[in-house]
């Protein structure tokens, strides 16, 4: 929450030594309700599950039903994938489909290979390119995987991968959108040798959790939380039956969504969420994603409080 000198500054006049005892009044009252507005968490959707079963997870073509999708689910608003903002002719569509759904982008995904000094100029050429479409549409995160080695990552590499990220983050603070470090299973496995490695040499970076992938990687999310919270600006939501498979929604598995929500309101979380639902390879989908998203919704705001 913000103190009052720094509500004056932002919401009022921008030296507030000028204001009238009148407007001092008013503004220090309507404080705490700007303060309690900007704490609502907004719950988007992910579209992997589309993208698992597309050319290249390539999204474009099925932007029309993601988005019909998410907003009969009751979304607050949608994270894109890059991808989806690679043609020259995706902002005014995209735009378009937000309006006429009410469903904003609040961000997208993006990764690659940053610990491979060879292929940064092209990366940051395509985190440009992204960050600025995305903020054209009104997004203001940008989840962001680092790329696996298949191997613990040398001394180099994590040296590389923080160079590039720090020059993405410089992108990004130029168009209002904030940088968070999206995690796999790699970045937190072994005893989270990447993830810690990225931390040390780029301090003030933001975290945004995949709590699923830090299950399946031996991680517990609420000592997670407990250690890194101060940090998280986002995270993703997903769940897992107790053989360790994904379910077809939130709330058919075995996850403590509720010690969860709990850990991030101790820590003061007040980002945002993204439900990803995810199957396994082999898996048979018995209802829609539509469905699925709606049953993901309802749950999180039922067992979360959001």
């Amino acid at each position: 929450m913000e103190d009052r000198k720094e509500f004056l500054i932002k919401f009022v006049r921008p030296n507030p030594q000028h204001l009238s005892r009148r407007e001092c009044i008013l503004a220090l009252a309507a404080a705490p309700l700007v303060a309690a507005t900007e704490t609502r968490i907004l719950v988007a959707g992910h579209p992997w599950v589309y993208a698992a079963r597309r050319p290249k997870n390539d999204i474009y073509e099925i932007l029309d039903e993601i988005f019909a999708d998410m907003r009969a689910a009751n979304l607050d608003a949608i994270e894109l994938m890059h991808t989806a903002l690679a043609p020259d002719n995706s902002v005014g569509r995209i735009r378009e489909l937000s309006k006429r759904h009410s469903l904003p982008v609040i961000g997208t995904s993006f990764g690659a290979n940053m610990w491979d000094r060879t292929q940064h100029d092209a990366i940051l050429q395509q985190a440009r390119l992204v960050i600025e479409r995305v903020s054209a549409l009104g997004g203001r995160t940008l989840g962001t995987s680092v790329g696996n080695t298949r191997q613990r990552k040398t001394e180099a590499q994590l040296d590389s991968q923080a160079e590039l990220l720090r020059r993405i983050m410089a992108v990004c603070h130029d168009h209002g959108v904030v940088l968070n470090l999206h995690n796999h299973t790699y970045e937190v496995a072994d005893g989270e040798h990447d993830l810690k490695g990225t931390l040390a040499r780029i301090p003030e970076a933001r975290l945004g959790p995949d709590i699923n992938w830090l299950i399946r990687a031996g991680v517990d999310p609420v000592d997670f939380i407990g250690r890194f919270g101060t940090r998280i600006v986002y995270a993703h939501l997903r769940d897992q039956k107790a053989d360790g498979k994904w379910c077809e929604a939130m709330g058919e598995g075995t996850t403590d969504y509720a010690a969860i929500a709990a850990a991030l309101r101790k820590s003061g979380f007040h980002g945002d969420v993204a439900i990803e639902l995810a199957h396994e390879s082999d898996f048979q989908p018995t209802r829609s994603y539509r469905e699925s998203f709606a049953m993901s919704r309802r749950y999180v705001q039922r067992v979360m409080g959001w």
